[in-house]
């Protein structure tokens, strides 16, 4: 098939770009800059050069796709508007769309399944909007949990916060629970629900892993040298460093990923960022 992935060089679009060139199929991403895209031809993927802003830059390679993969994410001011006009580009060039969303939809509880994805109060109610546009186009909506591996994803707070200031930050104390996903199981998903015929479906991408926030926190700390150590943050203050992110690190959330593995026959490798810490640490101090 031919693929296109906005987002394509950055922390979950790369992985998905990757993996799919690895199945054999031609893979198209968009990325902003001139030495990322070097990086994407590099692992046989053509880079397109262009952001959310201007579409007449990826219209053309994406109008030529079977499928279309939405990663990108530019926050700021206008990230509703530009992920609602980037939505609507993708959704006008006749492929299938799949959107990447995010567990934090559902907002705090659980256990969560799709049957319950609008049910919730959603950290951003606009991308809830966007999901049902592309449903009703009969493409289908990937909810993330929070993701790890490689470069970091939210796990790189404990681990920079270990390196720089010798314990890693939590919001509260770290009783919750977060539903994770690796970047490279996530990135399976992906390849399944884009090779499969499946139309107008949302699914959850989390393991099976239940550790909290502080004992997953205390392992980036060892890993990182930092003995173990965690500072606690009032939501005001995490506010005030990772803003309105910091709610959802405040989440305790139980999603269920059963109908993944249902229908797209997916099943984690990997089961939680605790065991593996010292190696993802390492990952994350190479890539950095």
């Amino acid at each position: 098939m031919k693929i296109f992935v906005t987002g394509a060089s950055g922390y979950i679009g790369r992985a998905v770009a990757e993996a799919l060139r690895r199945r054999g199929h031609r893979v198209a991403g968009l990325t902003r800059s001139a030495v990322k895209a070097r990086g994407l031809e590099a692992r046989e993927i053509e880079a397109v050069i262009g952001d959310m802003r201007d579409s007449s830059a990826w219209k053309h390679a994406a109008s030529r796709a079977d499928v279309l993969i939405h990663c990108a994410v530019e926050y700021g001011a206008q990230y509703e508007a530009l992920d609602r006009e980037t939505v609507n580009g993708l959704l006008a060039c006749g492929g299938r769309v799949l959107y990447t969303s995010g567990v934090w939809q559902y907002g705090a509880g659980g256990p969560f399944d799709e049957s319950t994805a609008f049910a919730g109060k959603p950290l951003m109610p606009w991308r809830t909007e966007h999901e049902k546009l592309v449903l009703a186009a009969k493409g289908l909506v990937i909810r993330p949990g929070c993701v790890y591996g490689g470069a970091g994803g939210l796990t790189g707070l404990w681990f920079e916060g270990a390196v720089e200031q010798k314990a890693a930050p939590i919001v509260g104390e770290g009783a919750n629970r977060w539903a994770v996903v690796h970047r490279e199981d996530l990135a399976d998903l992906y390849v399944r629900a884009s090779e499969s015929a499946l139309a107008g479906e949302l699914f959850n991408a989390t393991d099976r892993s239940r550790f909290s926030v502080r004992e997953m926190a205390a392992a980036a700390s060892r890993a990182a040298g930092a003995g173990g150590a965690v500072k606690s943050l009032a939501l005001p203050e995490a506010e005030k460093l990772y803003g309105a992110m910091a709610r959802g690190l405040a989440l305790d959330q139980h999603v269920d990923s059963s109908k993944a593995a249902r229908l797209l026959d997916w099943t984690p490798r990997f089961n939680g960022f605790t065991d593996h810490a010292d190696r993802f640490f390492a990952s994350w101090k190479a890539v950095r």
